[in-house]
């Protein structure tokens, strides 16, 4: 990862290029750290992304689609009154920080120009987005307030007059004159460690990237230095490179890396592409750590109940032998006399002598009955606790799978395994403001030759899909024996290429996504029941076949 000042530079090149004149017409919050605002600029509507994640906090243009919530975030009204329909003037870089400023320009409700600034602060964890107005310099709002018991250098707070962080005295490497720079390049050691030290905004890779290029020009280091901060620039190549494991993503080729990367048109098409599936695994842990807490949680109480249920199955296997006693105690009655603790007989099942204790209190008549009554117990205990362990195990493996279709999630996908589990019982349905949103269906895939495959998102989706969607001679595809989803060919006869692109898909949507050579059971639609009452998912087959594949996520 390299979104240092260099790449923040290069990003503002390309923001000004396509939205400055442009008119802001939609403000949405899809998430607590995220803004998305919508701008029209010649024909077109640009939705540029602002995040203050920790993590992955950015500005870009993308062509992601975002859930948005039925009632927008305090933030979001704030820059919706102060923003909407505001022209964009042009958007800055601060220094060679990773701090990027939109001017607009609004008509107030007096008719009066305003300057307003939606500062973008990327700084890890101290990452913001700030709006304030020009002339006085007073924050308006913020999407993360800080107070002077966080940060004793400034107040982030709606009122008070924004402060920039505090800089480093180093060099701005795009400002710098010609002079000054001569005298830095001659250093004795021009180090990657150098260049961090006297320059504004370098991260480690992008520094060893310029050493790499001074080096190579020992005799003309001012011209490597302005290839690189100027000429390159001007002809960037969003470069995405992987190398062993590790991802790393520049404005430009950076050759100290000696390796092939691949290239986008845009430096938003490639953070479209490095951040999708980063940033919305954090998504969907921000909408369900609570669920899968409470999730977690139950499938420890279930294991200590099954736990509890098998030593209590355990006692019931002494039916046999209360039964038995009876019975020895019955042929003879005729040898029990009154006050006897116990009496010795010989086994006739076995031949062996056997102790059968007695309750002196008692006649023998009523000795013999208490042993059948406690046979009778076990015998009926046996069977509820079975019962008992095949619900408890039944509601184990549910969980489970539920916990498996999180792992898999998409942001758009939470709000489905919500309701399930709202239907199932496990939630309490909550009343919320605004339309409901409309939940997503399954999802479609094309194999290779053409067949279309669904794909259940959670297990209701796996039962409409099974018993509602599909015809009884479409094939039905599951990973064995462990939680997943329900796949569909919707196809008779399908090739063996198709046969195995499902399968893969179906080992992928399975708790054993990360396993290799996964065993995927096929079978035609009608071979496959429905239990009555058995939880959302659960389904019995029967004459099916079995393919060993490699997990994917895609055809």
């Amino acid at each position: 990862m390299s979104f240092d000042g260099y790449f923040t530079h290069a990003m503002v090149m390309e923001l000004n290029q396509a939205l400055s004149g442009g008119r802001l017409s939609k403000i949405h919050q899809p998430y607590d750290n995220e803004v998305v605002l919508v701008i029209r600029h010649q024909g077109k509507n640009h939705r540029l992304l602002l995040s203050s994640h920790p993590s992955y906090g950015r500005i870009q243009l993308t062509e992601i689609p975002y859930e948005n919530p039925a009632t927008p975030p305090n933030f979001c009204m704030t820059l919706r009154k102060h923003l909407e329909n505001g022209i964009i003037e042009k958007i800055e870089q601060i220094q060679n920080d990773r701090i990027v400023q939109i001017s607009f320009t609004k008509r107030n409700e007096l008719g009066d120009l305003e300057d307003l600034r939606l500062i973008i602060e990327i700084m890890g964890r101290h990452s913001n987005i700030i709006l304030i107005n020009q002339e006085s310099q007073k924050i308006i709002d913020c999407i993360k307030h800080v107070g002077s018991s966080q940060n004793s250098y400034r107040l982030l707070l709606p009122g008070a007059l924004y402060r920039q962080p505090p800089q480093q005295a180093k060099k701005n490497p795009w400002k710098i004159d010609d002079v000054s720079l001569f005298h830095l390049l001659n250093a004795e050691e021009l180090s990657t460690d150098y260049l961090q030290e006297t320059f504004q905004g370098l991260s480690f890779l992008t520094a060893q990237e310029l050493t790499y290029r001074l080096s190579s020009m020992p005799n003309d280091k001012m011209k490597a230095w302005h290839d690189f901060f100027i000429k390159s620039l001007d002809a960037y190549q969003p470069a995405h490179y992987l190398i062993d494991s590790k991802e790393y993503i520049t404005a430009i080729r950076y050759y100290s890396l000696q390796k092939e990367p691949t290239i986008y048109d845009t430096l938003s098409a490639l953070l479209d592409v490095y951040y999708q599936d980063k940033a919305n695994r954090d998504r969907v842990k921000q909408q369900s750590q609570a669920l899968e807490k409470r999730l977690t949680n139950d499938i420890k109480r279930l294991r200590k109940k099954l736990k509890s249920l098998n030593k209590d199955m355990q006692a019931t296997h002494k039916k046999e032998e209360m039964q038995r006693k009876g019975e020895l105690l019955t042929t003879y009655l005729h040898l029990v006399q009154p006050g006897m603790s116990e009496l010795e007989v010989t086994d006739y099942y076995t031949n062996e002598p056997l102790v059968i204790s007695l309750n002196p209190q008692r006649t023998p008549a009523e000795n013999a009955q208490s042993y059948f009554k406690r046979y009778n117990k076990y015998k009926t205990g046996a069977v509820e606790i079975a019962k008992q362990l095949e619900a408890t195990q039944q509601e184990i493996d549910y969980i489970e799978s539920v916990l498996s279709q999180l792992e898999l999630a998409q942001p758009q996908d939470v709000p489905l395994i919500k309701e399930e589990l709202i239907e199932s019982g496990y939630l309490k349905r909550k009343k919320e403001k605004g339309k409901p949103k409309k939940l997503p269906r399954f999802i479609e895939l094309t194999a290779t030759d053409g067949t279309p495959i669904l794909i259940g998102r959670n297990n209701l989706q796996n039962d409409e899909l099974t018993t509602k969607v599909a015809h009884k001679n479409h094939i039905w595809l599951h990973a064995k024996d462990i939680p997943g989803s329900h796949v569909i060919i919707k196809d008779s006869n399908p090739s063996e290429q198709t046969l195995s692109e499902a399968a893969a898909l179906a080992a992928y949507h399975s708790k054993y996504r990360l396993s290799n050579n996964v065993p995927v059971d096929y079978v035609q639609v009608k071979h496959v029941k429905k239990p009555k009452g058995a939880k959302p998912g659960f389904v019995i087959y029967e004459n099916q076949k079995t393919l060993y594949v490699t997990p994917k996520s895609h055809i």
